[in-house]
């Protein structure tokens, strides 16, 4: 379940990466005036994810259809939330660390089964390519940002706004963009570092970015995090060029360069981090 305090990576497609029903819907979604914005959806997932979760289910909830909406050049593009991965993903969670009696009692052994499913199908890009299973458009991390995501943004996509009620620091290119950019960033690390967890990382998340449409939108928004940042230190964050900066450093052969950019990084996002533990 996503915490407000989260950072998001999004992938908005065209109405022509659906199937026709979908396409009619979304379309109607979009002429009634139900998408919903980006500062209301978190609280909406997460409202709908506890319901479907507290309703004591024996199966998973049917969920309504729900996106973000994006006009880019004229073009209609939507980032559907998927409740039904969301809500799969929260029962295998409130199964964790729990005494297998209560787990039984709050989510079945049969739903569970079900759920982890619904989750191992998304997991796979294979699967969901070839079996046209309902693809993830939005991961949530929560508590800071995952330093693998900026290599898909450049600082100069950076979209901020400081204004009381708005503020946003969010980046949005074109998937294409983002590719080529995390097939440079594999590259470089593979031939650097080799089989480490962040190569690891960054390739996954390039996997998951071709399971997309080729004109699709792709969007790194902190979220619920501009709240736990001074307006000083939101117009300052570089962090896509620090990466970019870090990368340039590692196909270079320049370790120590290499090594400070991601000290920086790694002492500015542990700031926020640590924030968890404050009451």
């Amino acid at each position: 379940m996503p915490s407000l305090f989260a950072s998001y990576l999004r992938v908005y497609e065209p109405l022509a990466a659906f199937d026709r029903d979908h396409q009619l819907y979304w379309r109607r979604y979009v002429k009634e005036g139900r998408a919903v914005t980006l500062t209301d959806g978190p609280v909406r997932q997460r409202t709908a994810v506890l319901e479907a979760l507290g309703a004591g289910w024996t199966r998973l909830p049917d969920l309504p259809d729900e996106a973000y909406v994006l006009e880019a050049d004229d073009t209609l593009l939507v980032c559907p939330w998927n409740l039904r991965i969301r809500v799969a993903e929260a029962a295998l969670t409130a199964r964790d660390g729990v005494p297998s009696v209560i787990a039984d009692a709050f989510v079945p052994p049969v739903l569970a089964g079900l759920a982890q499913t619904i989750v191992d199908d998304w997991r796979s890009g294979d699967r969901v390519l070839e079996r046209g299973l309902p693809r993830v458009h939005e991961q949530v991390a929560t508590w800071g940002v995952p330093l693998r995501w900026f290599v898909f943004v450049d600082l100069e996509e950076r979209e901020l706004s400081l204004r009381p009620g708005r503020r946003v620091l969010r980046y949005r290119t074109e998937i294409s963009k983002a590719r080529r950019r995390a097939h440079r960033a594999c590259a470089v690390l593979r031939r650097a570092i080799g089989d480490a967890p962040i190569t690891v990382a960054v390739e996954e998340t390039a996997r998951w970015l071709e399971e997309f449409h080729s004109r699709s939108i792709v969007e790194l928004d902190y979220g619920g995090l501009v709240t736990l940042m001074s307006d000083d230190t939101l117009a300052a964050d570089d962090s896509p060029g620090l990466v970019s900066a870090g990368l340039s450093n590692v196909a270079r052969g320049d370790a120590d360069a290499a090594t400070e950019v991601y000290e920086k990084l790694v002492d500015r996002w542990r700031a926020v981090q640590l924030l968890e533990r404050c009451n």
